[in-house]
């Protein structure tokens, strides 16, 4: 299988290309040039497997130029049981009735962004070997809260790697804060910007395609590449578990064989829903997917109207990981539903770029309006979802999953469609303990500090406190650095100490 770019498709390369690179030199996004097929038939002999079988079942198709052994070395060493602390890695638990919850949160880091980035370290030192000439490669990072910490645990000690991640400053919970700033690792470094997490991952490209610094990183024998869902070897162990959800309510019994299911995706950078729309342009029996947004509803509006404007007001919310205004997988979606017409996809993220805003033709968003629907929530509606689903069903989610938990009920209700679901759940609930407390208890929150928060939390529901939080407790912080946006670049040369 070969691979594209999103704003020139005359270009063509292997997978352990477009991962090692991480973004095509004009800026575009790398895609497959065609899907592999899987029937209903394929599908259902997964059901037996394990995970990790699932993996390679899907991934093989994806990196065709990966051998065999090279491919159970990644998947294996990804998904081992001393990393998960499910033994179904994703688990899939019903609920009431139709609606499914796809736990993506048992990793190391307790967030979804795990299921990719202990994954993505093997990918990457594969398709180093194969393509990067023995060069060092620096892992660029802006993150709006998960992805930093996934990729620093992932990337920490990997040989022939160093991983900078960059935060904004007020934007991320303090849980998050904390899993960055004492994070272990002698290749790892971690800096705040005074701004949003759209500014940060801005600059993180604009660095990317930089010519100059790039040559001079060239000179120290070094190369710059992605842990962001921009990198396809991000993206591409997001499908396998859409996969895996199906085989798992074939397994309990919620669906048959070729029946169609929905899903919802609380969504802030596109990815993990695009991951959705992969699987189901491979064939997986999927309807509609779902798009959940928080206040910062730019794809709501997109989905909705066909115009995509950032020039809006900012909301920092209690789901922060969804707080973005610039959607960098969307790029991709707009390359496929166009007929793959790099020339328009180049265009609309050029205005995106120079005015914060374009629109796609009526007949294009009719295309993407048939597989797509969307909607989003306030503040006291998450809240007010986290407090029923506990009192309800002893369902305890964080509040990225209540967001997209409301705006599936509210979809319900408008369409009347209520086939089986699958609803991503992206985060431990004690990752936002302050906000799921006071979802919990009403107005009525003590007065705690980070980690008395989460004991509290503990001590009203009796939900287990994941390990590798619980651990953070008298960790030391390492990284305290704050930066100003504009500088982000001259801090990268400070933090590789060049």
């Amino acid at each position: 299988m070969l691979y594209t770019s999103t704003r020139d498709k005359s270009i063509r390369v292997t997978a352990s290309e477009a991962i090692a690179r991480g973004i095509s030199d004009e800026g575009g996004l790398f895609v497959p040039v065609d899907l592999p097929e899987f029937s209903i038939d394929k599908i259902t002999s997964m059901v037996s497997m394990s995970y990790i079988d699932r993996a390679k079942t899907v991934l093989k198709e994806f990196l065709t130029d990966f051998t065999e052994d090279e491919l159970d070395y990644c998947v294996n060493g990804a998904y081992s049981a001393e990393k998960f602390s499910s033994p179904k890695i994703a688990p899939t638990v019903n609920i009431d009735g139709n609606k499914n919850i796809l736990e993506l949160w048992h990793g190391p880091t307790c967030a979804f962004k795990d299921m990719a980035l202990q994954l993505l370290p093997y990918l990457m030192t594969v398709s180093a070997k194969k393509t990067a000439d023995g060069k060092t490669i620096v892992i660029l990072v802006a993150t709006s809260g998960d992805t930093g910490k996934a990729a620093l645990e992932g990337f920490k000690n990997v040989d022939n790697t160093k991983i900078l991640v960059f935060y904004p400053v007020d934007g991320v919970s303090p849980m998050q804060k904390l899993q960055m700033t004492t994070q272990e690792g002698e290749n790892v470094a971690v800096c705040a910007i005074k701004g949003n997490f759209d500014d940060a991952q801005s600059a993180v490209k604009s660095i990317f395609t930089d010519a100059g610094i790039k040559k001079q990183l060239a000179e120290k024998n070094m190369m710059f590449s992605s842990a962001n869902s921009i990198n396809w070897g991000r993206l591409v162990p997001q499908i396998v578990y859409y996969f895996s959800a199906y085989c798992d309510m074939l397994d309990m019994g919620k669906i048959k064989a070729g029946d169609k299911i929905n899903v919802v995706v609380p969504t802030g950078n596109f990815g993990n829903i695009l991951a959705g729309y992969y699987a189901k342009q491979m064939g997986l029996p999927i309807k509609t997917l779902v798009c959940a947004s928080n206040s910062n509803n730019v794809l709501t509006d997109f989905l909705k109207t066909g115009t995509y404007d950032k020039n809006r007001d900012f909301y920092a919310t209690t789901s922060p990981s969804m707080d973005i205004l610039i959607s960098s997988n969307l790029e991709r979606l707009l390359y496929h539903m166009s007929g793959e017409d790099d020339g328009l996809v180049a265009d609309l993220m050029s205005r995106l770029s120079v005015v914060g805003k374009y629109s796609v033709s009526d007949e294009l968003l009719r295309k993407i309006q048939e597989i797509f629907d969307a909607g989003y929530t306030s503040e006291e509606s998450v809240n007010s979802t986290i407090k029923s689903h506990y009192e309800n069903y002893k369902y305890l989610c964080d509040t990225h999953t209540a967001v997209a938990v409301k705006v599936y009920d509210e979809y319900v209700k408008t369409t009347g469609d209520d086939i089986p679901t699958v609803i991503d759940s992206t985060a431990s609930p004690y990752k936002f303990s302050a906000s799921v407390l006071k979802a919990v208890l009403g107005e009525n929150v003590p007065k705690l500090d980070e980690f008395e928060m989460v004991e509290e939390l503990n001590r009203v529901t009796g939900v287990d406190v994941p390990a590798p939080l619980a651990s953070l407790k008298n960790k030391k912080v390492r990284f305290s650095d704050v930066c100003e946006k504009e500088y982000m670049s001259r801090m990268v040369f400070k933090l590789l100490d060049l």
